[in-house]
C-alpha cells in the first residue's frame, strides 16, 4: 500500500465511523468531505513527527497508529495506541500560535509526539482553517474533542487504556512447537477471565484487508494471530498487523541472531516484543533466556513452564492487562516488613506477575521472584542479615566504611550466578548511576550484581562499577520505585513503602561522641559507629517520602516506629507491622474485591 488520496478516485471518506462525529448532520459532513484529503499510509510510515508544525487534524478510518515521545537519552517511548474511529494531533490544535499578521491559521504550534501507523491505515485530513468550519457549524463537535483530551489527560499516560494491546502476534521460532495449542490454551486462560479473544491462522486471516482487522478488534477484547516464522506472505503479515509481538520459543534451542527474517513490522521496529520461553520436562536448558531476549528485541522474558498452570495464566493476566504487580522500597532492616506483606498477598491468594524494588526492597524482591516460599524466604534472610551483622567487616574507609566482603558472600550464597531473565517471575532491581545522575534499572544481567549495586548507600558499602557507570544505592534518587513497576506491566500494583517519615536520627547518638577507640572499647569491633545512621539517612534525605504512591492501586505503610535502618535484629517485629499493614490496606482500599472482579 502505498499513500494516496482516495478522494481522486471518486470516492466518499466514511467520516460517520468516526465517533465525535457521528451525530454531525450530513450537510455538515458533505462539507467537510469535500474540504479534506484521504489517505491510506503504510505500516510503519509517520503519519506526522514531534517538531512538526501543526495544522491539521486526522481522524483514523481503519488501521491502527502508535503515539511516541522521545526521551532525553534518544530512545522513544510508545505512550499509547491511536484507533480506528479516533482523532490523532487534536492535541496540538490547541496550542497557542500566531498568525504573524495574516488571515492563516497559527504556523508556530508544533507536535510533541510522533504518530507512526502500526500496520495498513486510512485516514482523513482535516486542515485546521476546515476544522473551524465544522465546528463553527456544529460547536457540539468541540465538545466531544475537549471531552476526549480530558478523558485522555485524567487516565495518564501509562495508566491509559489506549496503551493497551489488542493484538498479538503469536510467533513459533520452530515447527516443533504446536503453536495453535499454544494460543488455544492462552485463549482458554483468557476465557477465565471473561476476556473475549479470537484466534486467527492462516487460513482465515490470508490475503485480508485492513477493514478484517478492524472488524476483529471491534468485536474482541483480544486478537492473537498464529504464524510460524517463515518467509512467508502470513508471517510478514501477522507481524505487520501486531500491536505486540510474543515470540515462542524452547528453552532447550538456541536462537539464531538475529531471528526474525526481513519484515516491515512496525512492533518489531519499535521493539513491542516479548519472548514466551517454554520449558519442556526432561530437557536440559541450551542456551540462557537472556540469549533470546536479545537476539529477538525484546523487552521482557516470560517462561511458559507448564501448558494450563499458572504460567498460562500470568500470561492472559497480562495480555489482558490484569497482571499484579508488587513493588518494595528500600530502608534497611525496616525491609523485613515487606516479608510479612508478601506472607499476607500470599494468604489471601493474589497472584505476583511482576515484582522489583530498590535496595533492601530489591532483595526481598528477589526472594519472591525466585519463587521460593516464605519459609524459605525467612530462613535466607535470618541467615543472611540477622543472625549476624552484614555490616560488621567495616574499616578505615577509603570509599565504603565497610569492605562489602560480607555482603558479596552472602549475596553469592544465596543467589549464586542466577540471571534476572532467569527468575520466575519478572524483576527489576533499581540503583543510582552517580556518572550520569540518572536511575538506572537492572532488567538483566547478574542478579547479584544488580543487588549489589541497588543496596550500596554511598560512603558505607563501596560502589559498582559496571558499563563504566559508578553505581550505588537506588535510594539516593528513588526509595520507591513505582513509576518503574508501571511501565513494566499494565495491570494492578501493590506498593509497600516503609520510608521514614521523621526525624529518624536519635539525638544522643551526636552528642559529644567518643573517639574511633573510645567507640571501638564501648561497642567492639562488630557494631557500626552512629555515622552509618548518618550517611544512611544523608543519602536518601532529598526523597519525598509520598514519592510513587500515586502509580499504586493499593498502598501497604508499615508502622515501624523508632526501629532504625540498621536495626538488623528487630526481624519478627517488623515482619509481624509488614502483614498487619498489608492485610489493612488490601481490605480497606478495595484492592481485593478488585481483583476478584478483574480476573474472574
Amino acid at each position: 500500500m502505498s499513500v494516496f488520496n482516495k478522494k481522486k478516485d471518486g470516492l466518499e471518506p466514511p467520516l460517520d465511523t468516526i465517533t465525535i462525529l457521528k451525530e454531525v448532520p450530513r450537510r455538515a459532513l458533505r462539507a467537510a468531505r469535500k474540504e479534506g484529503e484521504w489517505y491510506a499510509v503504510p505500516a510503519g510510515w509517520p503519519l506526522f513527527k514531534a517538531g512538526d508544525v501543526s495544522d491539521s487534524i486526522y481522524f483514523i478510518l481503519t488501521g491502527t497508529f502508535g503515539a511516541f515521545r522521545q526521551m532525553p537519552d534518544g530512545r522513544d517511548e510508545f505512550m499509547g495506541h491511536i484507533r480506528a474511529g479516533e482523532p490523532a494531533g487534536e492535541m496540538a490544535l490547541f496550542q497557542n500560535g500566531q498568525s504573524h499578521g495574516t488571515a492563516d491559521p497559527p504556523t508556530d504550534a508544533f507536535h510533541s509526539s510522533s504518530v507512526y501507523a502500526l500496520r495498513d491505515s486510512e485516514v482523513f485530513k482535516l486542515s485546521r482553517k476546515s476544522f473551524q468550519k465544522l465546528i463553527n457549524a456544529e460547536p457540539e463537535i468541540l465538545s466531544g474533542v475537549i471531552r476526549l483530551i480530558v478523558a485522555r489527560l485524567k487516565n495518564g499516560e501509562l495508566r491509559n487504556p489506549r496503551t493497551a494491546p489488542k493484538v498479538f502476534s503469536l510467533v513459533a521460532t520452530s515447527p516443533s512447537i504446536d503453536i495453535g495449542q499454544r494460543a488455544q490454551a492462552l485463549a482458554t486462560s483468557l476465557k477465565r477471565l471473561n476476556v473475549r479473544a479470537r484466534i486467527v491462522f492462516e487460513d482465515e486471516g490470508r490475503e485480508k484487508p485492513a477493514g478484517f482487522f478492524d472488524q476483529l478488534e471491534s468485536e474482541n477484547d483480544i486478537v492473537i494471530l498464529v504464524s510460524t516464522m517463515g518467509e512467508n506472505s502470513w508471517f510478514k503479515l501477522a507481524m505487520r498487523q501486531a500491536d505486540r509481538i510474543w515470540v515462542v520459543a524452547r528453552a532447550d534451542a538456541r536462537p539464531s541472531d538475529p531471528i526474525f527474517p526481513k519484515t516491515s513490522s512496525p512492533a518489531q521496529a519499535m521493539k513491542l516484543i516479548d519472548v514466551l520461553l517454554i520449558h519442556y520436562p526432561g530437557y536440559r536448558q541450551a542456551s540462557k533466556p537472556s540469549d533470546w531476549l536479545q537476539a529477538a528485541g525484546a523487552s521482557r522474558i516470560f517462561h511458559w513452564t507448564n501448558m494450563m498452570g499458572e504460567s498460562s495464566a500470568r500470561l492472559a493476566r497480562t495480555m489482558a492487562g490484569r497482571s499484579v504487580g508488587v513493588v518494595l522500597s528500600g530502608g534497611g532492616a525496616r525491609a523485613y516488613a515487606h516479608i510479612g506483606a508478601i506472607r499476607a498477598i500470599r494468604e489471601l491468594g493474589i497472584p505476583v506477575d511482576f515484582i522489583g524494588g530498590t535496595s533492601m526492597g530489591a532483595v526481598i524482591a528477589a526472594c519472591v521472584a525466585k519463587g521460593w516460599d516464605i519459609q524459605e524466604i525467612e530462613t535466607r534472610i535470618r541467615k543472611a542479615f540477622v543472625a549476624t551483622n552484614p555490616l560488621g567487616d567495616w574499616h578505615l574507609p577509603v570509599v565504603g566504611l565497610v569492605k562489602g566482603r560480607k555482603v558479596d558472600a552472602r549475596l553469592l550464597e544465596h543467589f549464586g550466578n542466577s540471571e534476572i531473565n532467569d527468575l520466575e517471575i519478572p524483576f527489576f532491581a533499581s540503583s543510582t548511576s552517580l556518572s550520569t545522575g540518572l536511575v538506572r534499572v537492572h532488567r538483566s544481567g547478574s542478579l547479584r550484581a544488580a543487588l549489589r549495586a541497588s543496596i550500596s548507600l554511598p560512603g558505607i558499602l563501596p560502589p559498582v562499577v559496571e558499563d563504566d557507570q559508578i553505581l550505588v544505592d537506588g535510594a539516593v534518587l528513588n526509595n520507591f520505585p513505582a513509576d518503574i513497576m508501571a511501565k513494566f506491566h499494565r495491570g494492578l500494583t501493590i506498593g509497600a513503602d516503609v520510608t521514614r517519615t521523621d526525624k529518624g536520627l536519635k539525638t544522643e547518638s551526636f552528642i559529644d561522641p567518643p573517639g574511633f577507640f573510645g567507640w571501638v572499647a564501648r561497642h567492639g569491633l562488630s557494631s557500626m559507629p552512629p555515622i552509618a545512621e548518618l550517611l544512611m539517612r544523608s543519602a536518601t534525605l532529598t526523597n519525598d517520602p509520598t514519592n510513587g504512591h500515586e502509580d499504586v492501586d493499593a498502598l501497604v505503610l508499615p508502622e515501624l516506629g523508632e526501629i532504625e535502618l540498621r536495626d538488623w535484629k528487630a526481624y519478627d517485629e517488623c515482619v509481624e507491622a509488614g502483614y498487619s499493614a498489608a492485610m489493612k490496606a488490601l481490605h480497606n482500599s478495595g484492592f481485593v474485591a478488585q481483583l476478584n472482579l478483574v480476573t474472574g
